[in-house]
């Protein structure tokens, strides 16, 4: 018996995948939308004349393929990768925001300076205090004798309302701070102190307690003590003693460069 056809001879075999073409189209065009997007986030003429040359290309060679059955235009073929003109332009934006971003910290800087200055302004007057600024940071320097009696390590009564002012200005920034302890070169021997070391160390963790219970991050803080061996003056003189008594407050720089410096600048 002879097998029937399947199909006969003037039959057409219908496609039904015709779909695909539709939606292979579809995604290409989705795809260059999103890019459309992306590289317009930061949108000016000289990106938005490059992205139009290569969409309006790239358009033009999808266009052409609508409607047969042939495969889609790979979305390879959309220029995506920047050429240098835009990798130029890029630059100099990125360029132009980090020195925006440089000059803003610098006023910043320079604003938390003045306040501080006006803070202490008093202590300041007479020579108890000294604030300086650098590209580095804001160096508050504070006589020993202000904030401790000899040999101890406790804040003076006295000394807890002008570091609770330093604590204000800094307290709502993210700068890191390094408080230092210094003391002179005459050697101490006490039950908590036996060392220069132990006591110009624990008296700037003294400073750092201070400053975290008035409302400073402690993870901005560090606690260090150099003893006697940074000192600002002669240890051969009583008065160059007293200057080497001290407590210093860094308020570190962002950015810091160290040719560079940066005056305080007065109201």
């Amino acid at each position: 018996m002879t097998r029937r056809r399947l199909f006969n001879d003037n039959e057409t075999h219908e496609n039904h995948e015709r779909w695909l073409v539709s939606y292979a189209d579809f995604i290409t065009l989705l795809f260059a939308f999103f890019v459309v997007m992306y590289a317009t986030s930061s949108l000016n003429e000289g990106k938005y004349k490059i992205l139009s040359n290569s969409l309006v290309s790239a358009f033009k060679s999808t266009s052409s393929q609508t409607g047969t059955d042939e495969a889609p235009i790979p979305v390879s073929l959309i220029k995506t990768e920047p050429d240098g003109a835009m990798i130029k332009i890029m630059e100099k934006e990125n360029g132009e925001t980090r020195q925006a971003e440089r000059v803003e910290r610098k006023e910043t800087m320079q604003s938390m300076a003045k306040d501080i200055l006006r803070a202490l302004s008093p202590l300041i007057e007479d020579g108890s205090v000294t604030v300086t600024q650098s590209a580095i940071g804001i160096t508050v320097e504070i006589n020993a004798s202000v904030l401790f009696s000899p040999g101890e390590a406790l804040l003076a009564e006295n000394s807890i309302e002008a570091l609770r002012a330093v604590a204000t200005v800094i307290q709502g920034h993210s700068h890191e701070i390094h408080v230092e302890g210094h003391t002179d070169n005459i050697p101490i021997q006490t039950v908590h102190f036996p060392s220069n070391w132990e006591l110009s160390t624990a008296r700037a963790s003294s400073v750092i307690r201070l400053f975290i219970e008035n409302g400073v991050d402690a993870a901005r803080l560090t606690a260090i003590g150099y003893g006697e061996n940074r000192p600002v003056d002669s240890n051969e003189t009583s008065e160059g003693r007293k200057r080497n008594r001290r407590v210093s407050i860094m308020i570190l720089a962002n950015d810091a460069d160290p040719g560079e410096e940066i005056p305080i600048m007065s109201d």
